[in-house]
């Protein structure tokens, strides 16, 4: 007897015998529901001496037939029905568990998010793709047309990437018909968000509505994605609809995971609790560092990977300057919280950034993972994962807390059939083309190559994929390729940036020459870089596809300069 938990509530298995019902009754179980017709197999126990064993062990009972590979929207309903009236923890069986996880999956559709539905079956190895639409629709079976559009590029996510992908194809194809699918109505210029919470921007200047940024002859569908059927070409919309693509290119990117947090959702935008990953919290940063006259600030970093692995950092930097510019921060206790083992993952740059941990007192504590917040108490809950040693946990006091969140790839995104183990979309890292299925492409931060998951990355990827579509469509083979180039603007103080740009295997790849900007120290420069030049640059130049200092590198030569990743 293999029982497969889909959630507390319920769990499926393949065929049970009446022995069995000893066992099911001391683990707790409370009904049972048998899911497949008497005499489907020659070896098979009938309904009837199931439900006399179950008897015996104070176990319910019900009979719900169903013909194999023929659930019918009655039939999930009726499901749905014993799920109200049987007590739990229920088992429903069948020959393989499928039949049933089949059923709990459609009769909870009106119930669940789909993405949760998908999840929960595929950790108990069913995979529900087969009836995907049905789910989508409300557990019924879609009456409508087999599509609802169809487009030569369909593009998920009207991020930078999205946007940025979108202008580079057609400024090599003006006749391609493109669809970027977005519900969000506003767009973020999400790297000024840092200065935002360092008083240095306005966070309305990091926004513009997504209407006026989409390109001009591209569909803009505004709607959420609900999963794809990448065998079909297809991706299923919210409500059930279908858009057909004859290329797909996926850049959602990520999902904040505030919840995984304990109490953070409550506490966060008060009791000194803040966070620059989002826009309405940002000014909410620089209010704090405006207010906070003594005490402990709190700057934390969960496991990689995270967008913008800097950003933490850039935070504690531009807050410990403003302290020690207006002489408060002797009075201030300044920690920062990394759940890493290393300040930034490219060594090059640590001694540049130790000079400012040094200059503004900052202490270091690494693999401390922030799991719980209890904002009126001011105190923060870590969990500590050093090398060699058991797990523990500390609890500190705070009088300002910034937290990073964790991250993760959007929930349909895992739970797709574009993903591998981990959650992200299955890429080739030099040419961005999914692994298994050869119209597909990925981009921005919810793939899987090793990159630093920033705005430059997808500044540098979005000629990539578009050239290597183009070529696709042209019958080439790929012509662009990726070095995993992405690029960090450190503010380690007001006026002052460590710029540092690197590509895979923390190989440095630096824009300009040492002369003019040094990426290795702070420099000026790059602050004028990063406060007057980048935000025009995004907003005029790479969404509009004009690939400045982007533009992609032949194969050819890439391959006799690439480093080994």
């Amino acid at each position: 007897m293999t029982i497969k938990a889909i959630n507390t509530q319920i769990s499926v298995s393949p065929q049970i015998r009446p022995e069995d019902m000893a066992d099911l009754a001391q683990q707790g179980y409370r009904s049972v529901i048998c899911n497949r017709p008497d005499g489907e197999g020659a070896d098979q126990p009938s309904f009837e001496e199931i439900e006399a064993a179950a008897r015996k062990f104070g176990l319910e009972t019900r009979y719900l037939p169903i013909v194999a590979g023929k659930v019918r929207d009655e039939d999930a309903v009726a499901f749905a029905r014993l799920m109200d009236e049987l007590p739990r923890p229920v088992l429903a069986y069948c020959r393989t568990g499928t039949r049933s996880a089949t059923l709990w999956s459609l009769s909870e559709a009106n119930t669940l998010p789909l993405a949760d539905i998908l999840s929960q079956t595929k950790a108990a190895g069913y995979d529900m793709a087969g009836v995907v639409r049905r789910i989508a629709n409300g557990g019924r079976t879609p009456t409508e047309t087999v599509e609802d559009a169809r487009f030569d590029i369909v593009i998920v996510g009207g991020g930078a990437a999205g946007i940025s992908v979108a202008s580079s194809l057609l400024a090599r194809k003006s006749d391609l018909e493109i669809a970027i699918i977005d519900p969000a109505d506003v767009h973020y210029y999400q790297p000024g968000w840092t200065m935002v919470g360092g008083g240095v921007f306005e966070a309305s200047d990091t926004a513009k509505t997504m209407g006026s940024l989409i390109p001009r002859g591209v569909h803009w569908i505004k709607s959420a994605v609900a999963a794809f059927e990448p065998k079909d070409n297809a991706v299923i919309l919210d409500g059930c609809r279908v858009v057909k693509y004859g290329r797909l290119v996926v850049c959602p990117g990520l999902k904040l995971d505030w919840h995984r947090v304990e109490g953070l959702v409550e506490t966060l935008g008060k009791n000194g609790v803040t966070s620059n990953y989002r826009y309405d919290m940002a000014p909410y940063t620089w209010k704090l560092v405006q207010e906070t006259q003594s005490g402990k600030a709190l700057f934390t970093q969960p496991p990689m990977p995270i967008k913008c692995a800097g950003a933490p950092q850039k935070a504690m930097y531009l807050s410990a300057d403003h302290w020690l510019k207006t002489g408060r921060l002797g009075d201030i206790d300044v920690q920062f919280m990394n759940a890493g083992g290393v300040l930034f993952g490219v060594k090059d740059y640590v001694p540049a950034l130790m000079d400012y941990v040094k200059r503004y007192s900052i202490d270091l504590n690494f693999f401390h993972n922030l799991i719980a917040v209890d904002g009126p108490a001011r105190k923060a809950v870590f969990e500590v994962k050093e090398p060699e040693k058991d797990v523990r946990q500390v609890e500190l006091d705070f009088d300002m807390l910034h937290v990073t969140p964790p991250q993760t790839a959007p929930d349909f995104i895992r739970v797709s059939p574009l993903a591998e183990a981990a959650g992200w979309v299955d890429v080739d890292q030099t040419t961005l083309r999914h692994k298994t299925f050869e119209n597909i492409w990925s981009l921005g931060d919810v793939m899987n190559a090793p990159n630093a998951k920033t705005a430059a990355a997808a500044r540098k990827q979005a000629p990539v994929v578009a050239e290597n579509i183009v070529a696709d469509i042209n019958g080439h083979s790929a012509t662009a390729q990726y070095d995993g180039y992405g690029s960090c603007p450190l503010t380690v103080e007001r006026g002052k940036i460590v710029l540092a740009e690197f590509g895979y295997g923390g190989t440095l790849l630096p824009s300009f020459p040492r002369w003019l900007v040094d990426g290795t120290r702070p420099t000026r420069t790059a602050w004028l870089l990063k406060e007057r030049i980048l935000p025009p640059i995004y907003w005029r130049a790479m969404l509009r596809g004009k690939e400045w200092m982007a533009k992609p590198e032949k194969v050819s030569a890439a391959r006799e300069k690439a480093p080994a990743a």
